[in-house]
């Protein structure tokens, strides 16, 4: 079963944060810690009858009673258990899966390869110094353009202001992939992973892990 769990396309987890680990050698390297799985499959899709190979997983258990009826029926398929969020991946061979089995972060190791999916913190409304990084205007007596973004409109042609022009609005809050992120240590006790360098969102957000193969 081992080597059938390896070829499933990545897991749901949660950040637990960020601490540093030292390589054999004595180096220092910057880790975020990922709590991934376990994942319970609460559906199969194969091409006969949906037209991709894939796998819904649950992740994060969660009272009944917070579920609304249509997913209660859904996840009663896969066994009694209700899951906070759920989320698709890719699989090779959807055949080897059965509904309400239990994958972990075995199907991982150490060397690895993976990309990380998270939402990124939610800064609100912000000016186009923080949102998109510009200098600004000069701090002297009497200028009167600090943080503002400027003139932002064209001359007689085409008079007028081009889309994607960049100016104030709302930042962060999006969904943001990091690739090939190594995963520098596993602990499959606590269903723990350490990746090397910073994921996107906040402590205790959703992340999805996937393995590079299947990268969509």
């Amino acid at each position: 079963m081992g080597n059938v769990k390896a070829m499933c396309g990545g897991l749901i987890g949660k950040k637990l944060g960020m601490t540093g680990l030292f390589s054999s050698d004595g180096k220092y390297i910057p880790v975020t810690v990922v709590q991934v799985g376990p994942c319970v499959v609460t559906q199969v899709k194969t091409m006969a009858s949906d037209g991709y190979n894939a796998l819904q997983l649950g992740f994060s258990e969660q009272k009944r009673s917070r579920i609304n009826k249509p997913r209660q029926g859904h996840l009663k398929k896969s066994g009694e258990g209700c899951f906070a969020f759920l989320q698709e991946f890719s699989v090779e061979n959807p055949g080897e899966y059965t509904l309400g089995q239990t994958i972990e972060s075995d199907i991982f190791k150490i060397g690895e390869r993976v990309n990380a999916v998270g939402t990124t913190k939610g800064r609100g409304f912000a000016g186009v110094i923080k949102r998109h990084g510009f200098h600004g205007g000069k701090k002297t007596h009497g200028s009167h353009s600090h943080r503002i973004p400027g003139s932002i409109g064209c001359s007689a042609w085409p008079a007028k202001v081009i889309k994607g022009k960049k100016m104030p609005g709302h930042y962060g809050n999006e969904r943001k992939t990091t690739q090939n992120l190594e995963i520098i240590d596993i602990r499959p006790e606590e269903n723990l992973i350490m990746l090397k360098g910073a994921v996107s969102g906040s402590r205790s957000g959703l992340v999805a892990i996937k393995k590079t193969k299947f990268a969509r």
